[in-house]
């Protein structure tokens, strides 16, 4: 019978329960990627999504069901991907430690890698978080992609991030595709002077296609799937594809910062690893560890109380 447990954030969380689960999460998201470069975006892409709502509790992974939609069923996670690749990990961790590695860090610890392998910082994660025990698609609040400034840098502001860690954390950006929908209305209005024209043209072309019902653009037209500080020197000069990159490159609260990074390419690195840390520094205090990464265990405990910022890590009472 599976039981509530206490989040215990920290270094080397599985040294004794599982000392090899990095390596195992490591060697999957390897193989992925040689094949598949565009895994990097994706987990980024799923890091960010889980954890801005509330905590990073892997509640994104939960399947809908007739009965109940989960967070998969909420307009901006219609298009996350990289399960697969967490199932294999969970298979392999449950095979090698039952019951002891939580969805939640496999996430973690595989954007951790598929950033590193594409050219990123290789740092150090945190472990020790929980899976959550809810997964609701109405509680799902993202920054939309035609968001003004100031009104992302609220949002990242109440999940505990400034505006270094929001600047940063869009440089993720700097890898991976966006469908046309979401900035297709950049492209209607003759007299909008944001973009390059040329790019402009080119997006339009694109987007105009009928062979595809919503085709994907680049969002670094120079390396894709490289992950450098290209994506600061597009938007600097109106290549940004989606509204919110091209506006941080030239707002107030946020231009010093874009043309810091894409000055200096070490301290961009930097700076988006300590804010995927802080970012996932947000855990849900109590939770299970599933066996499945896709369901709740059953019976599902019922959580007493919530508490999403980590100051002071409760220690783990029981994991299974």
């Amino acid at each position: 019978m599976f039981q509530v447990a206490l989040a215990d954030l920290r270094i080397g969380f599985y040294k004794d329960t599982c000392p090899g689960a990095e390596s195992i999460i490591f060697g999957v998201v390897r193989t992925t990627f040689a094949s598949d470069k565009s895994i990097t975006p994706a987990l980024v892409r799923m890091y960010f999504h889980d954890c801005f709502n509330a905590a990073c509790d892997a509640s994104i992974l939960i399947d809908s069901t007739s009965a109940k939609p989960s967070e998969k069923a909420a307009g901006p996670n219609l298009t996350v991907r990289g399960f697969e690749l967490i199932d294999k990990v969970k298979k392999a961790l449950e095979e090698a430690c039952p019951s002891t590695v939580s969805c939640a860090d496999i996430i973690a610890v595989a954007t951790r890698d598929a950033v590193a392998l594409a050219g990123g910082l290789n740092y150090t994660v945190p472990t020790g978080r929980l899976d959550g025990l809810q997964s609701d698609p109405n509680k799902v609040n993202l920054p939309g992609t035609s968001i003004s400034v100031p009104a992302a840098l609220q949002m990242f502001e109440a999940n505990w991030l400034d505006s270094i860690d929001a600047v940063a954390l869009l440089g993720g950006h700097t890898v991976g595709v966006a469908h046309c929908s979401f900035f297709k209305d950049r492209l209607s209005s003759p007299d909008d002077r944001s973009m390059d024209p040329s790019l402009l043209q080119q997006l339009r072309t694109k987007c105009s296609s009928s062979n595809n019902v919503d085709p994907t653009a680049n969002l670094d037209q120079q390396k894709p799937f490289d992950f450098d500080n290209q994506y600061y020197k597009q938007i600097q000069i109106r290549r940004g594809i989606l509204q919110i990159d091209q506006r941080i490159a030239f707002d107030l609260s946020t231009s010093e910062i874009v043309n810091d990074f894409a000055l200096n390419p070490d301290k961009f690195q930097q700076s988006f690893a300590n804010a995927m840390i802080k970012l996932g520094n947000l855990v849900a205090n109590v939770g299970e560890i599933r066996q499945n990464c896709r369901v709740f265990n059953q019976p599902q405990p019922q959580p007493q109380q919530q508490n999403n910022q980590v100051d002071k890590p409760k220690r783990l009472s029981l994991i299974f």
